[in-house]
């Protein structure tokens, strides 16, 4: 019984030594997450101002374009079932 309590303690002791060290060894999360951010955003190719302003063209007439499209399906739909419930109610 004595050796078990004496195993459970030096188990438990190993463990908060390993903690401490592991605490210890390693920098502040925090600064750890903008360092690591930091690098990252260094590898990045950035585009070009031309490149910025062709592809923000591009999703501006995308958008519109689509937008146009629905519009007119959303028009042809509407008027199709307005004239079907004249239809049936009247």
């Amino acid at each position: 019984m004595a050796e078990d309590e004496e195993k459970s303690k030096n188990v438990e002791a190993t463990k908060r030594s390993a903690a401490k060290k592991k605490v210890a060894g390693q920098p502040n999360p925090i600064s750890r997450y903008f360092r690591e951010t930091r690098g990252e955003l260094r590898k990045v190719t950035w585009p070009t101002r031309e490149e910025s302003w062709r592809l923000t063209a591009i999703v501006l007439g995308v958008s519109i374009a689509f937008s146009v499209f629905l519009w007119v399906f959303d028009t042809i739909f509407s008027n199709a079932l307005q004239f079907l419930l004249n239809q049936v109610l009247i």
